[in-house]
């Protein structure tokens, strides 16, 4: 059942694992904890959580219909200018309850007047987070209901829990990383300089599925998999703060300007991606 804690808050529960998920629809159809056996994997910072008027830093947000960034917020189409601010639009609406079950929610969001002024396009997005064990799987379908074809890059932002960041092994598909601070790129070697004020690395091609982060301080490790439509990773963190990210972006920044890696939807067509995080507890049995 939905709690108010400070938004209405939807409990998932599979007592097989056990494993607990929180999603709130109306914060951008966020999931904002997931605990396995009682141990948190995500960060949440409370204080921005309930700051209507502040990007939500913390849980899981939902990127689209671009991630990350565009110069000065800018992107032409059909030579008319739109202004879209950094990852898009469906981090910071309300999402509407379409399907709960005890281990299954389905969130969607329509396209509206609000979204079309920024984004000229008539969509239908429903993300459906279903637990199975230690693992959460992330279902998505997108639809256009555009007389158009429809540009568009999806992803999303986990925030992992993480006590001491040294402790941390990456097992990364990529050979390559992109850093937007220095702007360079440079070869991947699996390793990234924990000592910096910030990280914000983008990792492409990639060359497999998944990705592994193994948290050797808190006796854990995620593997995040993906579907064919993801082309790149994000690693970002800051230091002082207990929380690091890797993102599946299905297109690098700027795509919308670019065409890089940008996917397209053809009108009254539909595509599905999925996305999965599992968690292995080191050291227990992991429930399959």
């Amino acid at each position: 059942m939905p709690a108010q804690s400070p938004y209405e808050t939807y409990v998932l529960f599979d007592p097989t694992t056990p494993s607990r998920l929180e999603v709130v629809p109306k914060r951008g159809g966020i999931v904002t904890s997931w605990q396995i056996k009682g141990q948190e994997i995500f960060y949440l910072d409370q204080s921005r959580f309930a700051n209507p008027s502040l990007s939500v830093r913390g849980g899981m947000p939902i990127l689209f219909p671009i991630c990350g960034n565009l110069p000065d917020d800018t992107y032409i189409h059909n030579t008319q200018t739109f202004q879209l601010k950094q990852h898009g639009f469906a981090r910071d609406l309300a999402w509407e309850v379409e399907e709960q079950t005890p281990t299954r929610l389905a969130v969607r969001l329509t396209s509206n007047e609000v979204t079309r002024e920024h984004y000229p396009f008539d969509f239908h997005v429903v993300f459906t987070y279903q637990l199975v064990g230690n693992t959460l799987e992330v279902h998505q379908r997108y639809t256009n209901h555009s007389q158009a074809p429809m540009p568009f890059s999806t992803g999303l932002h986990p925030y992992f829990l993480v006590e001491d960041k040294t402790q941390l092994l990456f097992e990364v598909p990529a050979d390559h990383a992109w850093d937007r601070i220095s702007q360079e790129t440079t070869p991947f070697r699996g390793r990234f300089d924990l000592d910096r004020d910030e990280i914000d690395t983008a990792l492409r091609p990639l060359n497999n599925q998944s990705a592994t982060i193994t948290d050797q301080g808190r006796n854990l490790a995620i593997t995040l998999t993906y579907d064919s439509s993801y082309s790149t990773l994000v690693f970002w963190t800051i230091k002082g703060k207990n929380f690091y990210c890797l993102e599946p972006w299905s297109a690098p920044r700027n795509a919308l300007n670019t065409g890089e890696s940008l996917l397209h939807l053809e009108p009254e067509s539909s595509l599905e991606t999925l996305v999965t995080l599992s968690v292995n507890l080191i050291g227990t049995v992991a429930d399959k």
